[in-house]
């Protein structure tokens, strides 16, 4: 990509005084967090021996605990097991397995290149997505396209998707039991497409897809690992936030870097 056009989407993030830097150092601390090992694990709490007598009272050893995965499936894939694409295509169209089918317009399955290297993922669909069928369209998807080029990729290149595949009344925060009932369809589509990286954006998907509650700030510069096949996941801002809040952009801009360099190590 030339460098005119990579200002081009660079000002269209709002970062039009970023120049690239030459690549005889690290771009960002990303770099940095690829190589730092995970987080330590917790010591295991000590035990001790009941006894009905006044002998003394010894310690049992420690009891190892099971490492917690990084980001199991909130619900169990197995659902769409075997699915292909047309099948699970008409299957989400024809969903009514939470209170979101009597309200939506249509369902929103998803859009892009079925070999994609790069699965985009948000929250929920909008109103404009619930209309048009279509994920991140309006003034958030352009954002979003502006987002991708940035770092040399079209729209046509990645997929995107949500993880719900219906739009909440007035656009109100997914509820568990939603996000439960839909997230097997999304498994099915990463199952399918196989991705080598996963980009989160908003806290709802990222909360979502790692099941917790920790604050997208912490969880950003990060990688995190999703499913069964351990897809690396990156967390950042929603486009549709950062239209609210344009000073974060700069934040996503480092975010869209370092989820580049993870996927040339996949």
């Amino acid at each position: 990509m030339n460098s005119e056009l990579r200002q081009e989407y660079l000002a269209a993030l709002g970062l039009k005084s970023w120049t690239l830097r030459a690549k005889t150092a690290p771009e960002s601390p990303a770099t940095e967090a690829i190589a730092a090992a995970p987080a330590a694990v917790a010591a295991p709490s000590q035990r001790i021996a009941a006894t009905p007598t006044a002998a003394p009272v010894i310690a049992k050893p420690p009891i190892a605990k099971p490492p917690i995965a990084a980001a199991p499936s909130a619900a169990p894939a197995a659902r769409e097991a075997g699915v292909d694409w047309p099948e699970l295509r008409a299957r989400v169209a024809a969903c009514t397995r939470c209170g979101l089918s009597a309200t939506r317009t249509q369902t929103v399955f998803g859009v892009g290149n079925l070999h994609a290297e790069w699965l985009i993922v948000g929250e929920a669909p909008g109103a404009d997505e619930d209309r048009q069928g279509e994920p991140f369209v309006g003034r958030a998807g352009q954002l979003l396209n502006s987002m991708l080029r940035a770092v040399g990729l079209a729209r046509e290149q990645v997929y995107i998707a949500n993880v719900l595949k219906c739009r909440p009344p007035g656009n109100r925060d997914p509820n568990p039991t939603e996000a439960a009932e839909c997230l097997p369809y999304l498994e099915r589509q990463i199952a399918l497409l196989k991705p080598k990286i996963m980009l989160a954006v908003g806290r709802i998907a990222a909360q979502n897809l790692l099941r917790t509650d920790k604050t997208l700030g912490s969880l950003r510069q990060q990688v995190h690992r999703f499913g069964a096949s351990s897809v690396p996941l990156i967390v950042t801002y929603h486009p549709g936030y950062l239209l609210r809040t344009p000073t974060d952009k700069r934040k996503t801009w480092e975010d869209l870097k370092f989820a580049r360099d993870v996927c040339s190590r996949v």
